[in-house]
């Protein structure tokens, strides 16, 4: 397969066309950035690291009745994915009560929600990734009600899986982020990535009940470095898949 022309550059990746119509190739870059770019900073390894993370977790995902537009990893730093026409949405799944959540409401972090939250963001660095209930995502055409129902379906489905995983490599998943998008064929699949970047993950490993980050927070809130902490959940992810005989696509 040929990497042809550059067809976008985001804060952690690049897509390219590649010389099948329906299949893109994906760059994962080491830039590191929080706040909406406002904190950003060149990290070496962390490409890999994300590039590796994500192809693992969408395997264990897949074997889990979760599909996604991933291919195959064909590198370090690069993927094949399946060419998507993606919802300009942010899909937000809380577990525990975190940043900017308990925040928002006053609550401890770490406190327990009684049940999974979803929300939606747009997708916009200009609006500051405003929040949207469901009604305005339907009101201004962002997706129908049917389209809405499935995300919601697709999002839940992806807590469920990825909460028994990250149990079984004792980490709290504590809150993520996802995109979607329609295949060709208008299928509603999960899209993007899913790495200590997008997810809220903390060590339970020692038991003593004190938060210990292994995600973006540690570069987030500068609480040291992000690397060992990626390396840990890589390491403990392909010991998962190993146990359990993932047919890995690389």
């Amino acid at each position: 397969m040929k990497k042809l022309e550059m067809l976008y550059q985001g804060k952690a990746k690049k897509m390219y066309a590649t010389d099948e119509p329906d299949v893109l190739w994906v760059e994962y870059m080491n830039q590191a950035t929080a706040f909406n770019g406002e904190k950003k900073e060149q990290i070496a390894g962390k490409g890999s690291l994300n590039n590796r993370i994500t192809a693992v977790l969408f395997d264990l995902l897949r074997a889990r009745g979760v599909d996604s537009h991933f291919i195959r990893r064909i590198s370090d730093t690069e993927q094949l994915v399946q060419k998507m026409d993606m919802f300009p949405l942010e899909i937000i799944m809380r577990n525990t009560a975190a940043g900017s959540f308990a925040k928002r409401y006053g609550v401890e972090e770490g406190t327990p929600l009684k049940k999974p939250i979803l929300e939606f963001c747009v997708k916009s660095d200009d609006l500051g990734d405003p929040f949207i209930n469901n009604d305005g995502l339907v009101a201004l055409g962002i997706v129908t009600e049917d389209e809405l129902a499935e995300i919601s379906r697709i999002a839940y489905a992806v807590n469920d899986a990825l909460t028994d995983v990250f149990s079984k490599i004792d980490v709290r998943l504590v809150d993520f982020k996802i995109e979607e998008g329609r295949t060709a064929d208008g299928v509603i699949l999960l899209a993007d990535e899913i790495t200590p970047d997008t997810c809220r993950l903390w060590d339970l490993k020692d038991g003593s009940g004190q938060i210990e980050h292994l995600d973006k927070d540690l570069f987030r809130r500068g609480l040291g470095s992000i690397i060992p902490a990626y390396e840990e959940i890589y390491g403990r992810l392909t010991a998962l898949a190993d146990e359990e005989q993932i047919d890995r696509a690389e």
